[in-house]
């Protein structure tokens, strides 16, 4: 019988400014805290590089985005991760020539940069207006093989998509991924997703049988729109959860938090294939999820 094989991961939680060398710092030293802690992948939230900007549309915003090759944190990210031995995925708005996208890269325990998701879902709704910014991703969902593990790395609203979930798992995926920035809702004082937000996510992990992780930020962000100031309290509410879909460890709405927790991958496989939710698949069932309207097949 296959022996064990551990991994430790984390997902940190902060609050951030608008200025980018104190968010990148303030990301450096929480990963330092998860590798003291034990952890090999470490998981930073969506666009930490900055304030979440698509409460407005504003062209000058435009000009946070960077090209991927050259990026400047993704490659003290690299630095960081060839310190310390670890695995780190860096959100950053990625600039394309004309297009532009939601994008993060995935940074191997030696420093290599095995390669970019670019974010396939993107929201449009008070305060979310990503549409406005961020071209759909191109790259299609990937799994990316770490020193310590095959991860499946989404973004934010993707994790409210099964599809992504299962098609990163039918690709070799043994943990979830997904940084984020979710929050209030600036046209509903009332709405609080938050709840929902984690029981989708727990979801997937247990649809799958795999680890799931999630970072979000925290804190208040107050943005000039075209219409005046918009704000949203981003909730926090980081949490890793096991492939049962239990909650192993979260953090709360106001405090920065690293969380860490252990798995044995090969114990989880063991149980995922004995479990038969793979074995019982039935492919040739499901076209109906290659249409919008669960009738025309789109060509």
């Amino acid at each position: 019988m296959e022996g064990g094989r551990k991994v430790v991961v984390s997902a940190l939680q902060f609050s951030c400014t608008d200025d980018v060398p104190t968010n990148v710092s303030t990301a450096e030293r929480l990963v330092r805290a998860a590798h003291g802690k034990g952890a090999n992948i470490i998981l930073i939230q969506e666009l930490f590089e900055g304030y979440y900007f698509c409460q407005a549309q504003r062209e000058d915003f435009f000009q946070r985005a960077k090209p991927y090759k050259g990026h400047p944190t993704v490659m003290r990210m690299q630095k960081l991760a060839k310190e310390l031995g670890v695995v780190i995925p860096v959100s950053f708005f990625e600039e394309a020539n004309n297009a532009h996208y939601n994008s993060i890269a995935i940074i191997d325990a030696d420093g290599s940069d095995l390669g970019l998701y670019r974010k396939s879902h993107i929201p449009d709704g008070p305060g979310y207006q990503e549409k406005f910014y961020f071209n759909p991703g191109d790259t299609g969902f990937k799994v990316f093989e770490t020193k310590f593990a095959k991860i499946g790395v989404a973004i934010c609203w993707d994790q409210w998509f099964p599809e992504a979930a299962r098609a990163m798992v039918l690709q070799g995926a043994e943990i979830l991924l997904y940084p984020t920035a979710i929050g209030s809702e600036p046209q509903d004082e009332g709405l609080d997703s938050r709840e929902h937000w984690k029981r989708v996510m727990q979801g997937h992990a247990g649809a799958n049988l795999v680890p799931l992780v999630a970072s979000n930020r925290m804190g208040k962000e107050v943005i000039q729109t075209e219409h005046g100031k918009s704000e949203i309290t981003f909730y926090g509410n980081s949490f890793i959860a096991g492939p049962a879909g239990e909650m192993v460890a979260s953090a709360n709405d106001k405090e920065e938090a690293v969380l860490v927790a252990e798995f044995d991958l090969a114990n989880i496989k063991r149980k995922r294939h004995s479990w038969g939710i793979f074995r019982d698949r039935r492919p040739d069932l499901y076209k109906v999820l290659l249409t919008l309207d669960g009738s025309n097949p789109r060509t």
